[in-house]
């Protein structure tokens, strides 16, 4: 298989910190062909590149192999440990600890027009309108019980917060 390098590629250094998550062949059976390297960089260029599965360029394996692979690694929780050994390196480089302890949540609720429509409740606010609970994650941080919660950045005021 030819080397094309692309943009998207994996480092050596890169592929070092993730090889060993990546599931061993199987015992039995056909043996692999493919290598895991060059199936993870055709994820990466499908992934950054935002194309079709069927437009993968030739010094990739074939899109179906790439596809299979995806998804077992999406049921068997490749991507996940992945993504847990790349978040706590990331973190434990900020001098942060590699769990995040706490996150913040966000809900709102919006006042409509007066023309008639769907509209709810909110019996907490006690504002009738659309009610657009969004429980997003502002950002997740170490937070210490001693200092007091962030500022929010927009509203400028104190965030609530969880500890989990």
């Amino acid at each position: 298989m030819t080397t094309s390098t692309y943009p998207t590629d994996l480092t050596d250094r890169q592929w070092h910190c993730i090889r060993d998550l990546i599931p061993a062949a199987k015992r039995r059976g056909r043996p692999r062909l493919l290598e895991m390297r060059q199936v993870v960089n055709a994820l990466l260029y499908l992934l950054v590149g935002g194309i079709a599965w069927r437009l993968l360029p030739r010094e990739y394996p074939p899109w179906q192999s790439v596809y299979y692979y995806f998804g077992r690694w999406r049921d068997d929780g490749t991507w996940r440990r992945i993504h847990e050994r790349l978040r706590a390196q990331v973190r434990q480089k900020a001098g942060r600890h590699k769990h995040p302890t706490a996150g913040a949540l966000d809900s709102q609720s919006v006042k409509t027009t007066q023309v008639a429509g769907v509209r709810g409740y909110d019996s907490g606010k006690q504002i009738r309108g659309a009610s657009g609970t969004c429980w997003s994650i502002l950002w997740v941080w170490c937070w210490q019980w001693q200092s007091p919660p962030p500022r929010c950045p927009i509203r400028q005021e104190r965030v609530c917060c969880f500890v989990a």
